[in-house]
């Protein structure tokens, strides 16, 4: 493993399973790979409560809490 990516499972992933030419294989975005393969990519997209909840809870000077 290079990378902390299991490189000859993701080409075996994107080249057996999903029939990939190598040339093909290396021009995928690695989101592009995850989306085809049916993978999660990470987490949801952030929004505005979430924004406002990690302000609050992480501010931008000490002492500081936002209300």
């Amino acid at each position: 493993m290079s990378g902390g990516l299991d490189w000859p499972g993701l080409m075996r992933a994107g080249m057996r399973s999903l029939g990939l030419r190598p040339d093909q294989f290396w021009a995928l975005t690695p989101a592009e790979l995850a989306l085809m393969l049916g993978v999660e990519a990470g987490p949801p997209a952030m929004t505005r409560d979430r924004l406002a909840e990690l302000a609050a809870l992480y501010p931008d000077r000490p002492g500081e809490t936002s209300a």
